[in-house]
């Protein structure tokens, strides 16, 4: 093969590689405001704010991971994930001495009049979906994040592969048409007779 058909072959792919990793860039970026918005209106919706630094709420040292957001509204995944496992857990640790949802839920089930149970067992329900709610908002906020790092990767790959196809051009112009693929001296020249 010649050289000069192999750099523009190669060039050529390339491009359409380019191409191909610009329109997944382009794809990545919608996506990633997409979810980064959504997950910032569903969450500002529900105006959910983070205990001032100077509240009691937030004093104990378990607690410490709120302080860094503290008398702000949650609207990102981060936020999200920091209140639903500093805040929520901590609370809903103390509704049964530590026991779960279904722990808690199995005893009253167990003794249906127990109204102390039940009450137990309606808080740990709100929290433990409150906090699963909160949690999926962090998700997809990582999956924006990451879906974000992916099309910037995408778009410097397809900025590399232009300059190399570019160059790639460039060369196969520069390059005798007689030569051969991995040699530096001219094709033999066939005669016909």
């Amino acid at each position: 093969m010649r050289r000069r058909t192999f750099d523009t072959l190669v060039s050529v792919g390339g491009l359409v590689l380019a191409f191909v990793l610009i329109v997944a860039g382009a794809l990545l970026t919608w996506s990633a405001l997409f979810i980064n918005n959504q997950v910032h209106d569903q969450l500002a919706a529900q105006k959910i704010f983070f205990p001032a630094a100077s509240s009691q709420a937030i004093q104990a040292p378990e607690f410490a991971a709120m302080k860094q957001y503290a008398g702000q509204q949650l609207t990102t995944g981060a936020q999200a994930e920091v209140y639903a496992d500093h805040f929520i857990a901590n609370h809903l640790k103390e509704v049964a001495g530590g026991k779960t949802y279904s722990e808690v839920s199995a005893a009253a089930m167990a003794d249906p009049n127990n109204a102390q149970l039940q009450g137990q067992v309606a808080t740990l329900f709100k929290g433990e979906t409150l906090r699963g709610l909160l949690l999926n908002a962090y998700a997809f906020g990582k999956m924006g994040t990451i879906a974000g790092i992916a099309a910037v990767v995408a778009f410097v790959t397809a900025g590399v592969l232009l300059v190399l196809s570019v160059l790639g051009f460039v060369h196969a112009r520069r390059t005798a048409p007689e030569i051969q693929l991995g040699a530096h001296q001219p094709a033999p020249v066939e005669v016909v007779s």
